[in-house]
């Protein structure tokens, strides 16, 4: 996604700041990467631009010289087809932000929609604590063990989908092969994409 809208901003003739040093990197950023496939209905893109007449060296635009509907519009359609552009808001150069909540939506396949699952998610939901073992470093085969059960906020189920509402913190969150671990689920039982939406954010 970040060489999606990399590359988007450079055919929309939009000035991306660059940081400073030997390797010059673009200043954009997203505050909640997704998993690789996963659809995400609420992803933040977070970019610094230059102003007429800036460079690298100094600050961005303001918010009295910004025109956020005419910078949606030239991103936009640079955009690929699956990929759309909500909304477009001023923030100060030094404003970050981060998410506190975030929904996952499991499209099961009719045949894996039964009383175990059910039984599944009940279980779940009275438990005090889910332990699942992590691995602590990517680099070694060493694992540890995380209750992810306060991460759980609620699971729901209308009959052809899961809906999972997760809490994000500076403690970190559940992960989605994790969710389907705890549901017993793998990609073959879903009938769609797993879906991110439903995300609040906050200024960090």
């Amino acid at each position: 996604m970040m060489r999606v809208f990399q590359r988007a901003c450079i055919r929309a003739g939009i000035k991306v700041r660059y940081s400073q040093g030997f390797n010059p990197r673009p200043k954009l950023s997203l505050p909640l990467p997704k998993s690789v496939s996963v659809e995400s209905d609420d992803d933040l893109l977070c970019l610094q631009v230059q102003g007429p007449g800036q460079n690298d060296n100094q600050s961005g635009s303001s918010a009295s010289s910004f025109d956020g509907e005419r910078f949606k519009a030239r991103l936009s359609g640079q955009l690929p087809e699956g990929c759309e552009l909500l909304s477009v808001t001023f923030a100060e150069p030094k404003a970050s932000f981060g998410a506190s909540e975030a929904t996952y939506v499991l499209a099961v396949r009719q045949e894996y929609l039964n009383e175990k699952l059910k039984a599944t998610i009940k279980r779940l939901l009275a438990s005090e604590r889910l332990e699942l073992q992590r691995r602590s470093d990517p680099k070694n085969s060493r694992f540890k063990d995380v209750d992810v059960r306060p991460f759980l906020k609620s699971i729901g189920f209308d009959g052809t989908s899961i809906a999972v509402e997760c809490k994000i913190s500076s403690a970190g969150s559940i992960r989605v092969d994790e969710i389907l671990k705890l549901l017993e689920l793998d990609a073959g039982k879903l009938a769609a994409p797993i879906r991110r939406t439903n995300v609040k954010w906050q200024r960090a």
